[in-house]
């Protein structure tokens, strides 16, 4: 039985815009593909740059307890715990209010982490130049550590880069000096504190943004059974 000349028409028709999608549909991963490979490498980073974080929070204990026998009692007694001087500036505070840094988006945490293990490592810097050849143990651990930490400002500093967020403004380089050589030793035991804040903190942050960062594109497949 022959069909209508409009129903062949219909069904010409139908197999047109099949063909149209499949082409269509065809073409579609390419672009997705080229996201995905971001998506893949910037978690990578941040997956990396969590991990630093944690590993930089084991280098940190061992090299406090050995810096704090250095400095001396009262440092290095367990509950030793005196108030932060007020107006100190050389050592960046971590202390803020908690439901406000979960109100920063993504760009501003990053950037207070980079600008504070920036001023962080001017510190440090100094604080290595500090220590007497005389222990050499002592400045080793505080080279290696250094150099750790600034692996881990560049990390952040190329995640930033792939989320398209800018650099915040470089920080002076150098520190003040101090005449009193408590306030000195004060100085290091509150840099240790902070870091050890600041370390626990970049890890929450990284270990949320790797949360927000999908593994990969989705990607469409066309199943061509049954043409």
């Amino acid at each position: 039985m022959l069909l209508p000349e409009n129903k062949k028409c219909t069904i010409g028709d139908s197999w047109g815009i099949l063909a149209f999608l499949c082409a269509t549909l065809w073409n579609l991963p390419v672009v997705p593909a080229l996201n995905s490979t971001d998506q893949v490498t910037t978690r990578q980073s941040i997956q990396q740059t969590y991990d630093l974080t944690r590993y930089l929070e084991h280098q940190l204990h061992a090299l406090a307890a050995t810096y704090l026998n250095y400095l001396g009692p009262p440092f290095n007694e367990p509950d030793f715990d005196p108030p932060r001087l007020i107006g100190a500036e050389a050592v960046p505070s971590a202390t803020v209010d908690f439901q406000l840094w979960r109100s920063l988006n993504d760009n501003a945490r990053l950037a207070a982490n980079y600008q504070a293990y920036s001023h962080l490592l001017c510190y440090l810097r100094t604080m290595d130049g500090a220590t007497p050849a005389t222990t050499p143990t002592l400045r080793h651990s505080l080279a290696h550590f250094r150099a750790s930490l600034q692996g881990l400002l560049g990390s952040i500093a190329g995640i930033m880069a792939s989320l398209g967020y800018p650099l915040p403004p470089p920080v002076p380089d150098g520190t003040a000096t101090l005449n009193s050589h408590f306030l000195r030793k004060m100085d290091d035991f509150w840099l240790l504190k902070e870091l050890q804040t600041w370390l626990w903190r970049s890890a929450k942050d990284f270990n949320r943004l790797r949360k927000r960062v999908p593994p990969s594109a989705v990607m469409l497949h066309l199943e061509t059974r049954g043409f």
